[in-house]
């Protein structure tokens, strides 16, 4: 075999190395972004619910990883419950707007002060204690921290933790 055959080959050979190692190193970069979560799903991680505006008895629906919220000011004339989130002197009742029994939303009856859930006739009062009909717990807490006047939910502060220690957030 002359030089220029062995010489040529050699190249042939490095050549189709190179393409094979950029393909490689292609295929693991499109392997690793489709592990990686996307962009919605990371932006919904968190929702900050500012509480500063919020009225007593007026439900407030916010939205968190694709679920209802509920947030609502309770009056003072509802009954504290170790449920409640304390912000200052305000108690609110926060919980996910799904009932305990089939995932229906339930609806806020401002002057009964309970959550109906239109499906089975489930009830549940200020605090998302079930009171009546097919749920078998409380409406979920969902995980929150106290940050001054704002409600961070998809972070477990101290006052999470606690309720549940408690037992309190399912």
């Amino acid at each position: 075999m002359g030089k220029d055959v062995k010489g040529r080959r050699d190249f042939m050979g490095m050549a189709l190395g190179g393409f094979t190692a950029l393909g490689g190193i292609g295929a693991l970069y499109a392997m690793k972004r489709s592990w990686d979560p996307l962009p919605s799903v990371k932006a919904a991680g968190f929702t900050t619910v500012d509480l500063s505006g919020a009225k007593e008895n007026v439900l407030n629906v916010e939205k968190w990883r694709g679920k209802p919220i509920f947030v609502l000011k309770k009056t003072k004339d509802m009954k504290a419950d170790d449920r409640d989130v304390v912000v200052g002197s305000d108690r609110y009742h926060v919980s996910i707007g799904l009932c305990t029994h089939l995932g229906c939303i339930p609806a806020y009856k401002p002057e009964k002060h309970i959550f109906l859930c239109a499906c089975h006739g489930g009830e549940f009062d200020a605090s998302g204690h079930e009171t009546f009909g097919p749920p078998p717990s409380p409406l979920e807490i969902p995980p929150f921290k106290v940050d001054g006047q704002k409600l961070v939910l998809g972070e477990a502060g101290p006052e999470y933790k606690k309720m549940l220690d408690a037992g309190l957030t399912v």
